[in-house]
């Protein structure tokens, strides 16, 4: 049965995607590797367009320096009220090495890890397409 703006999920525009994605500070970073399927969540910023968060060089999530496909999730959901939304990107990661871009990033507080030890590693998403929809539950009024 399609969806449309009278359904439970309504898509959402490009700008009200980037606008919830820039709103944020936390997500989920998902990946392939090694035959397995990963998904973490980090803290992240928006910066030139791309979705970039800290990690240790030697967890998992170190794996993303090297250029490979990478999805990032975004959501609210309001278990009483019924109501929520969703940002998914699609895009390809990589280790941030431009020393202009980590010199801007260094000076990012919204990237401050939640993790402990050591995350001096800036991986950055690169969109190659953004998606979301609003939803509200069948209860909610």
């Amino acid at each position: 049965m399609p969806q449309g703006t009278t359904g439970p999920f309504v898509e959402l525009t490009e700008k009200e995607c980037h606008d919830r994605l820039a709103a944020r500070t936390t997500g989920r970073v998902g990946w392939s590797a090694g035959g397995n399927q990963h998904i973490l969540p980090v803290t992240y910023t928006v910066h030139a367009g791309k979705i970039v968060f800290r990690t240790s060089p030697y967890g998992s999530l170190s794996e993303l320096i090297r250029p490979m496909a990478a999805a990032f999730e975004v959501d609210e959901i309001d278990e009483v009220s019924g109501d929520g939304w969703s940002v998914l990107v699609q895009g390809r990661a990589e280790g941030v090495v431009r020393v202009a871009d980590l010199g801007d990033l260094w000076t990012t507080n919204e990237l401050a890890p939640w993790a402990p030890g050591t995350r001096n590693v800036f991986v950055a998403i690169t969109p190659h397409t953004i998606s979301g929809r609003s939803l509200r539950a069948p209860f909610a009024r």
